[in-house]
């Protein structure tokens, strides 16, 4: 008699009410393979917009989720540097490709769509895509981080090349991404500028060390400030839109602005303010697996995730509405009991 297991899977678009919890046989850990038992996963954007049918190429069913942490269950065949019962985290980015600059269109993909993802009890990954857990992190906490670390670290770091001593403008803070790019900034002793509609998320961006906090909705001049407030080297934007016009308005020049969505829509620039000042735009999306063990190393030396709320697997369909309400700071996460 096949195993069977509790998953989260959606059938048809329409929302996150759309999910529900089924009872679908058990993975197996196929050649090259480890089968993960998750004792947590977290939530994204991606997974709201899969509901919505908002996501290229969607199938259905489909276990959504792409992050995730636990213990090894079993090993398929092939080798693996770990072993059964190890804690690990898991690598969302599947199929990168050999060049650490971009990824393979022709195989890249993230876990949770097409392939079933995290928010069940257990999930069959590649042995490449799984890292050991940071030992003080708890389960929840590991689970957090994967997507939004990863896309956070590149964006900073391998593309937005962000030095000690510098300062970044960081626009819309609270969401998963943001929130980690902050987190680094302050990490890497780099000065960092938020901005956000919210005074209570702009508060708690304060107390993890935001060095000067906007609220871009009840000024709407906040370019003027952070220009009055000293050069900004860097601008890490997932907005477009209006915010990315006046992103090239505050970045010093020589500088960089990277951008990793498009919340906002397209944006129509000036291209004198480009050319002149010499600014370096770059576009980035998830990460190498290069990028994905150096940001993991950062989380082993005291770095820990900001959560949300956590709430039960069960609950899955009520923590994607409260992601999609945008009232989080930080990450929601589901426990896997």
């Amino acid at each position: 008699m096949t195993a069977e297991m509790e998953a989260v899977r959606l059938h048809e678009t329409g929302g996150p009410q759309s999910l529900r919890v089924d009872r679908i046989p058990m993975p197996a850990a196929g050649e090259g393979e480890v089968l993960v038992r998750l004792r947590a996963a977290a939530l994204n954007h991606r997974d709201l917009f899969i509901t919505q049918g908002l996501y290229p190429n969607i199938r259905m069913p489909v276990t959504v989720g792409a992050d995730g942490a636990g213990e090894i269950e079993a090993v398929g065949a092939g080798s693996f540097e770990g072993a059964v019962g190890d804690e690990v985290v898991i690598d969302p980015m599947l199929g990168w490709g050999d060049d650490p600059r971009v990824w393979d269109t022709a195989t890249a993909n993230i876990l949770g769509m097409p392939r079933d993802g995290t928010f069940a009890r257990y999930v069959a990954v590649p042995s490449a895509n799984v890292y050991r857990k940071p030992e003080q992190l708890s389960m929840e906490e590991a689970a957090a981080i994967p997507l939004a670390g990863l896309t956070a670290y590149r964006a900073i770091f391998t593309r937005g090349a962000l030095a000690r001593g510098e300062t970044v403008l960081i626009t819309g803070v609270g969401g998963g991404v943001a929130t980690f790019i902050l987190l680094f900034a302050k990490h890497a002793g780099a000065r960092a500028i938020v901005t956000s509609s919210s005074d209570e998320k702009l508060e708690r961006a304060k107390a993890l060390g935001a060095d000067l906090a906007i609220n871009y909705k009840t000024t709407p001049e906040w370019a003027k400030i952070v220009r009055s407030a000293g050069p900004v080297d860097l601008v890490v934007d997932s907005s477009g839109g209006e915010t990315l016009r006046k992103a090239l308005d505050v970045v010093r020049p020589g500088g960089r602005i990277a951008i990793y969505g498009g919340t906002n829509g397209d944006a129509t620039i000036k291209l004198f303010p480009l050319f002149w000042k010499h600014v370096t735009i770059s576009g980035t999306s998830m990460g190498s697996p290069q990028d994905f063990a150096a940001m993991l190393e950062r989380f082993s030396k005291g770095l820990r995730p900001v959560l949300d709320r956590v709430f039960s697997l069960q609950d899955a369909a009520a923590a994607m509405q409260h992601l999609a309400s945008a009232d989080q700071f930080g990450k929601v996460v589901l426990r896997i009991d």
